[in-house]
C-alpha cells in the first residue's frame, strides 16, 4: 500500500512537469532552433538587426563572424551570435 501511496504522491509533480515542458521548454527550444537556422542561412544582401540594435546589410558570411555594411562607408566584422533578426523586404 505505501508504494501506491508514494506514486500517488508524485503523480501531481509528474503532471507539472509534463505541462511546463509542454509549455515553456518545447516552444523554447524550436523558437532556438529556428533562430540558428536563420543565422546559417544569412547571405550576401539581407538585412539584419543586431542585439545592439543597429540595421545593417550582410557583405560577406564567414564562420564564427559575419561582415556586414552599417552605411556606404562603414563596414564592421560581428560575431553571429549578436544577429537578432532578419528583415524581410
Amino acid at each position: 500500500m505505501q508504494e501506491g501511496n508514494f506514486l500517488a504522491s508524485l503523480l501531481p509533480l509528474i503532471v507539472l512537469f509534463a505541462i511546463f515542458y509542454f509549455l515553456v521548454i518545447r516552444p523554447q527550444q524550436k523558437q532556438q532552433k529556428q533562430h540558428q537556422a536563420m543565422i546559417q542561412a544569412l547571405q550576401k544582401g539581407d538585412k539584419i538587426v543586431t542585439s545592439g540594435g543597429l540595421v545593417c546589410e550582410v557583405i560577406k558570411p564567414e564562420d564564427d563572424f559575419i561582415k556586414v555594411k552599417l552605411n556606404d562607408d562603414v563596414i564592421v566584422r560581428i560575431a553571429r551570435d549578436f544577429v537578432a533578426k532578419k528583415i524581410e523586404a
